[in-house]
């Protein structure tokens, strides 16, 4: 009772603070560390000085009117001045986004859009399967949530198990369901249960059990396990989505070849005319041709050039393709005698992700040693000719003094050894003189 009123008369101070404004945003301080524990807690640690930090601000009080009428609690805060809770939730960088219920702290690594952090909190605040018990609510899903997995049959058994368990592993990234074949039979045609599948962009993907051999309960668990958890992991991602920064890294966690569509956007997210016919052209490959492809690739599209450059180390024409193997870090590009006199077209598109399944395509980049050397060094360039075609006096400032500097250090030296040398040898003749 204590620790309840303790926790109601925090939430009222931290109110007041916004009560004249727009923001639903607790402003936590240090004592946040006594009350973390009661409830559902969605916090941003930041620091003012943080250049990220300020561009999340307006995105971050969008998300707390969002979620204003859940039982979650958006607040935020300064690590600058409340040390203490940075220090005891091992803070390492700004902006930080942790959701926190109980025990259970969960760490927010996708891209900062409001759609993405609302979604994320949504996902961890309940638990990792949530069970359908009407069929209508099936058809709700469909038209809410783009992409979830569905477990349908009894709550018993390998697979369950197997399931429930990785649903707790991937319930940051994604949506888990369960429900009893009576209640799915109606929306969802299966052939089989215990079954799983996934749903998104309006398909269908169900998981191929691996055949038994006669293995033990606990060999049996294992195979599955590990069947089912590659299977979740190369599957949680949309057909063919916008790759960033932010969402990279998770896409190539997939284990799958990445085929990206490079084009480039402007501040307003607008994208030219020819550079949008061709992404939809790379979109049209999957979709035409899922059955073929879609266990070896997965299709995205970028509107940042410069994620796909530091890939390719190199500056690759507009609109382009490029092909990352996951797990190597080599890449592909389509070279003139794979694409023909006629350029990237469906079918030249065809005949070079065969050429990467067999394994004939060209390959470059890699992790070698010089590979990576080569590669910061292309970052580096690259980031230099940015700052100065935005701010060639600032940029020259920058780099002019320091080296202007050394130059003068340098210079004193060397002078300063020379005047030493002319004293020393002058010398003998002053004594010969005398």
């Amino acid at each position: 009772m204590t620790r309840s009123l303790h926790l109601l008369s925090l939430l009222f101070i931290f109110g007041l603070q916004h009560q004249g404004g727009a923001s639903r945003v607790l402003e936590l301080s240090d004592r946040f560390l006594d009350i973390r524990k009661d409830g559902q807690w969605l916090v941003k640690f930041y620091a003012p000085w943080c250049a990220h930090c300020k561009r999340l601000e307006p995105i971050w009080n969008h998300v707390a009117q969002t979620l204003h009428n859940t039982n979650i609690r958006v607040g935020k805060v300064d690590c600058t001045r409340f040390t203490a809770v940075a220090t005891e939730l091992k803070i390492s960088g700004f902006p930080t986004i942790m959701f926190m219920k109980g025990e259970e702290v969960f760490t927010f690594r996708g891209d900062r859009t409001k759609q993405d952090i609302v979604d994320f909190a949504l996902r961890v605040s309940g638990p990792p399967v949530q069970r359908i018990t009407r069929p209508e609510s099936i058809a709700n899903l469909r038209k809410a949530i783009s992409l979830f997995f569905v477990y349908i049959g009894p709550y018993e058994g390998v697979l369950w198990e197997t399931y429930a368990s990785i649903a707790e592993t991937f319930q940051p990234h994604g949506y888990f369901y369960g429900v009893a074949p009576e209640t799915a039979r109606e929306h969802i045609d299966f052939k089989k249960v215990p079954a799983v599948l996934v749903y998104k962009d309006t398909m269908h993907f169900y998981y191929e059990e691996p055949p038994s051999k006669g293995e033990t309960e606990e060999e049996r668990l294992q195979i599955v396990n590990a069947s089912l958890h590659h299977w979740v992991n190369a599957e949680r991602f949309h057909t063919f989505p916008k790759i960033t920064r932010g969402n990279i890294h998770q896409t190539l966690a997939s284990n799958k070849n990445l085929v990206l569509a490079v084009v480039e956007e402007n501040k307003l997210e607008d994208v030219p005319a020819h550079m949008i016919e061709f992404r939809d052209m790379i979109e049209s490959v999957i979709r035409e041709n899922k059955d073929r492809y879609h266990n070896h690739f997965q299709f995205g599209w970028t509107g940042s050039p410069d994620l796909a450059n530091s890939v390719a180390m190199t500056v690759l024409p507009l609109p382009s393709l490029i092909v990352i193997n996951a797990t190597t870090n080599h890449h592909h590009l389509p070279t003139d005698q794979l694409l023909g006199p006629t350029g990237l077209t469906p079918e030249t598109i065809i005949h070079f992700l065969d050429t990467i399944l067999d394994e004939s395509a060209p390959v470059y980049g890699g992790n070698s040693f010089f590979v990576k050397l080569y590669r910061a060094f292309f970052e580096g360039k690259t980031a230099l000719y940015d700052m100065w075609m935005g701010n060639p006096v600032l940029t020259s400032v920058l780099f002019g003094l320091p080296l202007g500097f050394l130059s003068l250090i340098c210079y004193s030296i060397c002078c300063a050894d020379i005047m030493d040398a002319d004293e020393e040898e002058e010398e003998p003749d002053h004594e010969k003189k005398e």
